[in-house]
Protein backbone atom coordinates (compact mmCIF):
# COMPACT_ATOMS: atom_id res chain seq x y z
CA UNK A 1 0.00 0.00 0.00
CA UNK A 2 1.17 3.46 -0.82
CA UNK A 3 1.79 6.37 1.57
CA UNK A 4 -1.51 7.85 -0.03
CA UNK A 5 -3.29 4.87 -0.22
CA UNK A 6 -2.20 4.78 3.51
CA UNK A 7 -3.15 8.07 4.35
CA UNK A 8 -6.60 8.33 3.26
CA UNK A 9 -7.28 4.83 4.76
CA UNK A 10 -6.63 6.90 7.47
CA UNK A 11 -8.52 9.58 7.44
CA UNK A 12 -11.72 7.27 6.83
CA UNK A 13 -11.17 6.01 10.26
CA UNK A 14 -10.57 8.97 11.89
CA UNK A 15 -14.02 10.47 10.46
CA UNK A 16 -15.60 7.11 11.29
CA UNK A 17 -14.37 7.45 15.00
CA UNK A 18 -15.48 11.36 15.21
CA UNK A 19 -18.77 9.91 13.96
CA UNK A 20 -19.20 7.12 16.71
CA UNK A 21 -18.07 9.51 19.48
CA UNK A 22 -20.55 11.46 19.10
CA UNK A 23 -23.00 8.55 19.19
CA UNK A 24 -25.47 9.05 22.51
CA UNK A 25 -25.20 5.09 22.62
CA UNK A 26 -21.26 4.92 22.81
CA UNK A 27 -21.94 7.83 25.07
CA UNK A 28 -23.45 5.59 27.20
CA UNK A 29 -20.82 2.87 27.04
CA UNK A 30 -17.84 4.31 29.31
CA UNK A 31 -15.42 1.82 28.31
CA UNK A 32 -16.07 1.79 24.62
CA UNK A 33 -15.89 4.99 24.74
CA UNK A 34 -12.48 5.23 26.32
CA UNK A 35 -11.12 2.74 23.86
CA UNK A 36 -12.49 5.22 21.08
CA UNK A 37 -11.61 8.18 22.30
CA UNK A 38 -7.77 7.37 22.70
CA UNK A 39 -7.80 5.48 19.38
CA UNK A 40 -8.99 9.23 18.00
CA UNK A 41 -6.27 10.39 19.98
CA UNK A 42 -3.77 8.51 18.20
CA UNK A 43 -4.77 9.21 15.17
CA UNK A 44 -5.30 13.02 15.54
CA UNK A 45 -1.40 14.85 15.05
CA UNK A 46 -1.23 12.27 11.67
CA UNK A 47 -4.66 13.95 10.17
CA UNK A 48 -3.73 17.37 11.29
CA UNK A 49 -0.45 17.28 9.25
CA UNK A 50 -1.97 15.16 6.54
CA UNK A 51 -4.72 17.69 6.17
CA UNK A 52 -2.11 20.92 6.23
CA UNK A 53 -0.20 19.09 3.59
CA UNK A 54 -3.44 19.16 1.06
CA UNK A 55 -4.08 22.61 1.89
CA UNK A 56 -0.38 23.11 1.08
CA UNK A 57 -0.98 21.49 -2.14
CA UNK A 58 -3.99 23.20 -3.36
CA UNK A 59 -2.65 26.52 -2.67
CA UNK A 60 0.15 24.81 -5.19
CA UNK A 61 -2.18 24.07 -7.89
CA UNK A 62 -3.74 27.57 -7.55
CA UNK A 63 -0.23 29.39 -7.41
CA UNK A 64 0.27 27.63 -11.10
CA UNK A 65 -2.38 29.49 -13.10
CA UNK A 66 -1.16 32.44 -11.82
CA UNK A 67 2.49 31.56 -13.28
CA UNK A 68 1.40 32.37 -16.98
CA UNK A 69 -0.61 35.58 -15.09
CA UNK A 70 -0.25 38.92 -18.07
CA UNK A 71 0.60 40.47 -15.27
CA UNK A 72 4.57 39.82 -15.28
CA UNK A 73 4.46 41.35 -11.11
CA UNK A 74 1.55 38.61 -10.33
CA UNK A 75 4.23 35.69 -12.32
CA UNK A 76 6.93 36.81 -10.10
CA UNK A 77 4.89 36.78 -6.89
CA UNK A 78 3.80 33.51 -8.18
CA UNK A 79 6.98 32.03 -8.53
CA UNK A 80 8.43 33.44 -4.93
CA UNK A 81 5.65 31.80 -2.99
CA UNK A 82 5.63 28.55 -5.64
CA UNK A 83 9.78 27.81 -3.84
CA UNK A 84 8.36 28.41 -0.26
CA UNK A 85 4.94 25.93 -0.81
CA UNK A 86 7.23 23.45 -2.29
CA UNK A 87 9.78 23.89 0.40
CA UNK A 88 6.82 23.73 3.26
CA UNK A 89 5.12 20.43 1.59
CA UNK A 90 8.63 18.58 1.24
CA UNK A 91 8.99 18.92 5.25
CA UNK A 92 5.17 18.23 5.83
CA UNK A 93 5.39 14.96 3.67
CA UNK A 94 8.93 14.12 5.89
CA UNK A 95 7.36 14.44 8.69
CA UNK A 96 4.09 12.22 7.73
CA UNK A 97 6.56 9.11 6.79
CA UNK A 98 8.06 9.66 10.18
CA UNK A 99 4.73 10.25 11.77
CA UNK A 100 3.48 6.55 10.23
CA UNK A 101 6.58 4.38 11.18
CA UNK A 102 4.86 1.56 13.32
CA UNK A 103 5.12 2.66 16.85
CA UNK A 104 6.87 0.98 19.74
CA UNK A 105 4.35 -0.51 21.67
CA UNK A 106 6.35 0.50 24.92
CA UNK A 107 6.64 3.82 24.16
CA UNK A 108 3.74 4.88 26.80
CA UNK A 109 5.30 2.93 29.23
CA UNK A 110 6.89 3.60 32.65
CA UNK A 111 10.89 2.43 33.06
CA UNK A 112 12.57 -0.16 35.41
CA UNK A 113 15.95 1.85 35.40
CA UNK A 114 18.77 -0.13 36.37
CA UNK A 115 22.27 1.53 36.82
CA UNK A 116 25.41 -0.63 37.95
CA UNK A 117 28.74 -0.14 38.57
CA UNK A 118 31.26 -1.74 36.10
CA UNK A 119 34.82 -2.07 35.71
CA UNK A 120 36.90 0.80 37.47
CA UNK A 121 35.91 -0.45 41.40
CA UNK A 122 35.14 2.97 44.10
CA UNK A 123 35.47 5.06 40.86
CA UNK A 124 32.97 3.46 38.99
CA UNK A 125 30.35 3.20 41.85
CA UNK A 126 31.01 6.96 42.65
CA UNK A 127 30.11 7.71 38.39
CA UNK A 128 26.77 4.83 39.05
CA UNK A 129 25.33 7.39 41.75
CA UNK A 130 26.35 10.69 39.32
CA UNK A 131 24.49 8.70 36.44
CA UNK A 132 21.57 8.17 38.99
CA UNK A 133 21.75 12.06 39.88
CA UNK A 134 21.79 12.90 35.77
CA UNK A 135 18.39 10.44 35.35
CA UNK A 136 16.83 12.06 38.29
CA UNK A 137 17.56 15.64 37.51
CA UNK A 138 16.03 14.57 34.15
CA UNK A 139 13.08 13.27 35.53
CA UNK A 140 12.84 16.94 37.86
CA UNK A 141 12.62 18.22 34.27
CA UNK A 142 10.56 16.63 32.70
CA UNK A 143 7.81 16.33 36.15
CA UNK A 144 8.40 12.47 36.15
CA UNK A 145 7.94 10.51 39.33
CA UNK A 146 11.42 8.06 40.56
CA UNK A 147 11.22 5.93 43.17
CA UNK A 148 13.94 3.83 44.30
CA UNK A 149 13.03 -0.16 44.02
CA UNK A 150 16.15 -1.47 45.38
CA UNK A 151 20.13 0.17 45.69
CA UNK A 152 23.34 -1.49 47.00
CA UNK A 153 25.31 1.48 48.51
CA UNK A 154 29.10 1.41 48.74
CA UNK A 155 29.24 3.55 51.91
CA UNK A 156 31.59 6.45 50.00
CA UNK A 157 28.23 8.10 48.32
CA UNK A 158 28.63 5.34 45.62
CA UNK A 159 26.19 2.73 44.22
CA UNK A 160 27.03 -0.86 43.41
CA UNK A 161 23.80 -0.79 41.80
CA UNK A 162 20.53 1.16 41.93
CA UNK A 163 17.18 -0.08 40.22
CA UNK A 164 14.15 2.87 40.42
CA UNK A 165 11.44 2.96 38.65
CA UNK A 166 10.40 6.26 36.76
CA UNK A 167 6.76 7.02 36.49
CA UNK A 168 5.14 9.78 34.19
CA UNK A 169 4.45 10.88 30.37
CA UNK A 170 6.04 8.63 27.57
CA UNK A 171 8.94 7.95 30.06
CA UNK A 172 10.47 4.69 27.93
CA UNK A 173 10.22 6.89 24.60
CA UNK A 174 12.71 9.65 26.06
CA UNK A 175 14.74 6.89 28.23
CA UNK A 176 14.87 3.58 25.84
CA UNK A 177 18.21 4.58 24.00
CA UNK A 178 19.89 4.92 27.21
CA UNK A 179 20.47 1.22 27.65
CA UNK A 180 24.70 0.33 27.52
CA UNK A 181 27.71 0.87 28.76
CA UNK A 182 28.75 4.27 29.92
CA UNK A 183 32.53 4.98 30.19
CA UNK A 184 33.87 7.85 32.26
CA UNK A 185 37.16 9.34 31.79
CA UNK A 186 38.45 11.50 35.02
CA UNK A 187 40.71 11.82 38.20
CA UNK A 188 39.21 10.29 41.14
CA UNK A 189 39.20 12.09 44.23
CA UNK A 190 41.50 9.29 45.96
CA UNK A 191 44.07 9.88 43.03
CA UNK A 192 46.93 11.71 44.63
CA UNK A 193 48.97 12.00 41.49
CA UNK A 194 45.95 13.22 39.34
CA UNK A 195 45.90 10.05 36.82
CA UNK A 196 43.05 10.02 34.81
CA UNK A 197 41.05 6.84 35.19
CA UNK A 198 38.63 5.14 33.20
CA UNK A 199 35.95 3.37 34.31
CA UNK A 200 32.61 1.64 33.12
CA UNK A 201 28.91 2.02 34.35
CA UNK A 202 25.96 -0.02 32.64
CA UNK A 203 22.65 1.38 32.22
CA UNK A 204 19.64 -0.96 31.67
CA UNK A 205 16.12 0.43 31.00
CA UNK A 206 13.32 -1.88 30.44
CA UNK A 207 9.80 -0.80 30.11
CA UNK A 208 7.22 -1.72 33.20
CA UNK A 209 5.54 -4.66 32.56
CA UNK A 210 2.16 -5.23 33.51
CA UNK A 211 0.87 -8.72 34.15
CA UNK A 212 -1.05 -9.00 31.00
CA UNK A 213 2.37 -8.74 29.47
CA UNK A 214 4.21 -11.59 31.48
CA UNK A 215 2.59 -14.75 32.79
CA UNK A 216 4.53 -15.52 36.27
CA UNK A 217 3.05 -19.53 37.68
CA UNK A 218 3.19 -18.65 41.62
CA UNK A 219 4.62 -22.15 41.60
CA UNK A 220 7.62 -21.26 39.70
CA UNK A 221 9.05 -18.67 42.35
CA UNK A 222 10.85 -19.39 45.03
CA UNK A 223 10.87 -16.51 47.67
CA UNK A 224 12.74 -15.93 50.55
CA UNK A 225 12.88 -13.47 53.27
CA UNK A 226 15.72 -12.79 55.20
CA UNK A 227 17.10 -9.65 57.28
CA UNK A 228 17.85 -6.49 55.47
CA UNK A 229 21.52 -5.48 56.04
CA UNK A 230 23.02 -1.55 56.01
CA UNK A 231 21.58 1.43 57.49
CA UNK A 232 18.26 1.48 59.17
CA UNK A 233 18.76 1.05 63.17
CA UNK A 234 18.15 -1.62 65.35
CA UNK A 235 15.21 -2.46 63.29
CA UNK A 236 17.12 -4.12 60.23
CA UNK A 237 18.74 -6.56 62.67
CA UNK A 238 15.72 -7.76 64.03
CA UNK A 239 12.80 -8.42 61.39
CA UNK A 240 13.24 -10.57 58.48
CA UNK A 241 11.52 -7.90 56.21
CA UNK A 242 14.12 -8.14 53.34
CA UNK A 243 12.79 -10.49 49.94
CA UNK A 244 14.36 -12.11 47.76
CA UNK A 245 12.61 -13.92 44.35
CA UNK A 246 13.99 -16.20 42.65
CA UNK A 247 12.05 -17.28 38.76
CA UNK A 248 13.08 -20.96 38.74
CA UNK A 249 12.40 -21.56 34.96
CA UNK A 250 15.03 -18.50 34.17
CA UNK A 251 17.30 -18.63 36.74
CA UNK A 252 16.14 -14.70 37.24
CA UNK A 253 16.76 -13.40 40.76
CA UNK A 254 15.57 -9.70 42.68
CA UNK A 255 15.96 -8.65 45.81
CA UNK A 256 14.20 -5.54 47.48
CA UNK A 257 15.04 -4.64 51.33
CA UNK A 258 14.52 -0.93 51.22
CA UNK A 259 11.19 -1.34 53.19
CA UNK A 260 10.37 -1.78 56.76
CA UNK A 261 7.59 -3.82 55.53
CA UNK A 262 8.00 -7.25 53.98
CA UNK A 263 5.05 -7.30 52.04
CA UNK A 264 6.04 -3.94 50.34
CA UNK A 265 9.67 -5.18 49.31
CA UNK A 266 7.69 -8.12 47.77
CA UNK A 267 5.48 -5.75 45.49
CA UNK A 268 8.92 -4.07 44.08
CA UNK A 269 10.50 -6.96 43.84
CA UNK A 270 8.16 -8.05 41.78
CA UNK A 271 7.82 -5.22 39.90
CA UNK A 272 11.73 -6.02 39.37
CA UNK A 273 10.75 -9.29 38.27
CA UNK A 274 7.97 -8.60 35.31
CA UNK A 275 10.15 -5.97 34.11
CA UNK A 276 13.17 -8.36 33.59
CA UNK A 277 11.08 -11.41 31.69
CA UNK A 278 9.47 -9.20 29.85
CA UNK A 279 13.06 -7.69 28.65
CA UNK A 280 13.98 -11.71 28.17
CA UNK A 281 10.66 -12.12 26.11
CA UNK A 282 11.39 -9.42 24.03
CA UNK A 283 15.01 -10.30 23.21
CA UNK A 284 14.02 -13.86 22.55
CA UNK A 285 11.38 -12.63 20.22
CA UNK A 286 13.67 -10.14 18.34
CA UNK A 287 16.38 -12.75 17.64
CA UNK A 288 13.79 -15.31 16.55
CA UNK A 289 12.64 -12.22 13.71
CA UNK A 290 16.24 -11.49 12.38
CA UNK A 291 19.90 -11.57 13.55
CA UNK A 292 20.18 -7.60 12.35
CA UNK A 293 18.30 -5.97 15.09
CA UNK A 294 20.29 -7.87 17.66
CA UNK A 295 21.83 -4.72 18.84
CA UNK A 296 22.06 -2.29 22.04
CA UNK A 297 18.74 -0.67 21.25
CA UNK A 298 16.98 -3.22 20.45
CA UNK A 299 17.27 -5.88 23.04
CA UNK A 300 18.82 -3.66 25.82
CA UNK A 301 22.11 -5.91 25.40
CA UNK A 302 25.10 -3.96 27.66
CA UNK A 303 27.98 -5.12 26.42
CA UNK A 304 28.56 -2.27 24.30
CA UNK A 305 30.34 0.99 24.93
CA UNK A 306 27.46 3.61 23.88
CA UNK A 307 28.44 6.70 25.51
CA UNK A 308 32.03 8.70 26.82
CA UNK A 309 32.20 11.42 29.33
CA UNK A 310 35.49 13.06 29.90
CA UNK A 311 35.46 15.19 32.71
CA UNK A 312 39.11 17.07 31.76
CA UNK A 313 38.04 18.21 28.78
CA UNK A 314 34.34 18.62 29.83
CA UNK A 315 33.19 16.39 27.02
CA UNK A 316 30.81 13.93 25.93
CA UNK A 317 30.88 11.72 23.28
CA UNK A 318 27.56 9.62 21.91
CA UNK A 319 29.87 6.90 19.90
CA UNK A 320 26.32 5.54 18.18
CA UNK A 321 25.85 8.73 16.14
CA UNK A 322 29.01 10.71 16.56
CA UNK A 323 27.64 13.55 18.72
CA UNK A 324 30.02 15.20 20.89
CA UNK A 325 29.52 18.40 23.30
CA UNK A 326 31.07 20.41 25.31
CA UNK A 327 28.65 21.24 27.76
CA UNK A 328 29.42 17.82 30.04
CA UNK A 329 28.36 20.05 33.35
CA UNK A 330 24.96 20.96 32.23
CA UNK A 331 24.17 17.27 30.79
CA UNK A 332 25.22 15.66 34.04
CA UNK A 333 22.77 18.35 35.88
CA UNK A 334 20.25 16.29 33.77
CA UNK A 335 20.66 18.59 30.50
CA UNK A 336 19.63 15.61 28.61
CA UNK A 337 17.21 16.54 25.76
CA UNK A 338 19.71 18.02 22.64
CA UNK A 339 21.53 14.15 23.23
CA UNK A 340 17.98 12.22 23.94
CA UNK A 341 16.75 14.13 20.37
CA UNK A 342 19.43 13.03 18.16
CA UNK A 343 18.97 9.73 19.02
CA UNK A 344 15.66 9.73 18.45
CA UNK A 345 16.22 11.37 15.06
CA UNK A 346 18.97 9.32 14.13
CA UNK A 347 16.63 5.58 14.81
CA UNK A 348 14.02 7.06 13.09
CA UNK A 349 15.99 7.70 10.04
CA UNK A 350 17.38 4.62 9.68
CA UNK A 351 13.84 3.33 10.32
CA UNK A 352 12.92 5.35 7.23
CA UNK A 353 15.71 3.23 5.42
CA UNK A 354 14.22 -0.36 6.23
Amino acid sequence: MGLFDRLHELVEKYDALEADLSDPDILKDRERYQKLAKNHADLRKVIQVYREYQGVQREIEENRGLLVDSDPEIREMARAEMDELEEKGEQLLAELRVLLLPKDPNDEKNVLLEIRAGTGGNEAALFAADLFRMYSRYAERKHWKIEVLSASSTGIGGFKEVVALVSGERVYSRLKYESGTHRVQRVPETEAQGRIHTSAVTVAVLPEADEVDVEIDPGDLRIDVYRASGAGGQHVNKTDSAVRITHIPTGIVVHCQDERSQHKNRAKAMKVLYARLLEQKQTEQQTQMTEERRSLVGTGDRSQRIRTYNFPQGRITDHRIGLTLYRLESVMDGDLDEIIQALGTNFQAEALME
